[in-house]
């Protein structure tokens, strides 16, 4: 599958294992894999539906021979809009922009 010009590597609603003591939780939010390497992940964060917040973090990877000047958000950029257009999170929420960025 091919989004805006970005090849797919695979999907899936991941797992996390603690390396302490193993535990496994489960359903830890949704992961889009690229085959660069980028990659987008959706979470709820919160104990409960209402009022949860959705957490989207977006990771791209730039080679150190890669223009490394760029402000991060420019990096991050086509990979927000591939997140917004998949998620339809704008339409889910009724927001246009983040509440708050990190």
């Amino acid at each position: 599958t091919e989004i805006q010009g970005m090849k797919v590597k695979m999907n899936d609603v991941f797992a996390y294992t603690d390396p302490v003591d193993a535990s496994v939780s489960n359903n830890q939010g949704i992961r889009i894999i690229f085959e660069d390497g980028s990659r987008i992940i959706f979470r709820l964060s919160g104990t409960g539906v209402a009022g949860a917040t959705v957490r989207l973090y977006l990771e791209q990877y730039e080679p150190v021979s890669g223009n490394l000047d760029q402000h991060q958000f420019e990096v991050v950029k086509p990979l927000a809009a591939i997140a917004l257009e998949v998620s339809k999170l704008q339409e889910f929420t009724g927001r246009d922009a983040p509440s708050v960025i990190t």
